[in-house]
């Protein structure tokens, strides 16, 4: 293992890169031929009463959560020297955050990893999506609305300490009020959330009849595992600037996508996250050439390209005050076991239903 973590860091932008083209082409591959779809889960449990896809995306947070617990037990990665885990809570960022990005979702017909599975099938309404997803979380990190994110970020946030414990990590929680020891905090805390969402996801006879709502989860959740385990292998602490480790995430690696189209020669490789965002549109292009389902399609009208860019629009807002997507705070940042990752999931799921509400009301 130390050699290995030595090449990775040796050839850290290399292996990273290569990485997060295989990850990405896997969950591509993954979301386009199983139809994995937050939306289309919160979506088909409302409308339908059918909870297998919302399900399927539950079971890939516990297989998320358990294994990148095992990784942090290991030593594999620290999950703490990433984004989700600070000594503040941002929670209106995580609560507005995902009620923005929840409601943007439906109004853009599916969150970013669903937009890179329809593009890679052709869809350039999807692609078009994603460009103004990418705009846009530009915009609300370092352009015209940086700043107010910014100032609502630090007024609003609270300090850690006023709740007795170090970080936002559920796991540093339960170890200050003595819940569980430091040495297995992460194991225990993480092995029950997903336990329970296991339990959740079994309980249930319709999933435990659908093979490719299982192997959906399942395989997304192990992405998730993969790509902590590269860029943790890949984190020099030593480095004057250490490149946190992550997982998969699409909003502003979509965003940063863009910006290495057009700044290559500047730029060298791409990094983990924009390869994750080429490597999904190929891995979904794959599985739809092989199903027979590629077809160039676009906008079917002016109102459908107002509602999609909107949304859009929001979701690349939302997704950065809220520091992820469905994918980014649903899936990676909650196997991180931080709580604000877990307000924002739930806020993600109801700004869904609102937004599905009021899309069912202006239809």
């Amino acid at each position: 293992m130390l050699e290995l973590r030595q090449a990775f860091i040796d050839n850290a932008p290399q292996y990273l890169a290569i990485s997060g083209l295989l990850i990405g082409f896997a969950f591509g591959y993954i979301a386009y031929r199983t139809n994995f779809c937050t939306m289309g889960g919160v979506s088909d449990a409302l409308n339908f009463g059918d909870y297998r896809r919302f399900r399927s995306w539950i079971l890939a947070g516990a297989v998320a959560i358990a294994g990148t617990q095992l990784l942090t037990y290991g030593g594999i990665v620290a999950v703490e020297n990433s984004i989700y885990i600070g000594s503040s809570l941002n929670w209106t960022g995580h609560v507005f955050g995902g009620l923005i990005f929840g409601f943007g979702m439906v109004f853009a017909g599916g969150c970013p990893s669903r937009n890179l599975a329809r593009a890679g099938g052709g869809d350039l309404r999807s692609l078009m999506t994603l460009v103004f997803v990418g705009i846009f979380a530009f915009a609300s990190m370092g352009g015209i609305f940086g700043p107010i994110r910014a100032w609502l970020a630090e007024t609003t946030s609270l300090p850690m300490s006023q709740f007795g414990a170090p970080t936002t990590s559920l796991a540093d929680i339960a170890v200050a009020h003595g819940a569980v020891s430091s040495e297995i905090s992460g194991l225990a805390i993480g092995f029950l959330i997903a336990g329970l969402f296991a339990l959740y996801c079994f309980s249930s006879r319709e999933l435990r009849s659908s093979p490719v709502h299982i192997v959906a989860g399942v395989g997304v959740g192990l992405c998730i595992i993969a790509g902590w385990a590269a860029t943790g292998l890949a984190f020099d602490e030593f480095t004057e600037a250490p490149v946190q480790p992550i997982s998969l995430t699409y909003v502003r690696p979509t965003g940063d996508a863009l910006d290495w189209l057009q700044r290559f020669t500047a730029l060298g490789l791409p990094g983990f996250g924009v390869t994750t965002v080429f490597g999904a549109i190929l891995g979904a292009f794959v599985a739809a050439r092989a199903m027979g389902r590629f077809r160039i399609t676009t906008f079917s009208d002016v109102g459908d390209t107002v509602r999609s860019l909107s949304g859009a629009a929001l979701m690349g807002i939302g997704g950065v005050m809220a520091l992820g997507c469905s994918i980014g705070q649903g899936l990676t940042g909650i196997s991180t076991l931080a709580f604000g990752s877990f307000l924002s999931l739930v806020a993600i799921i109801i700004g869904a239903i609102i937004g599905l509400k009021t899309l069912e009301r202006f239809a």
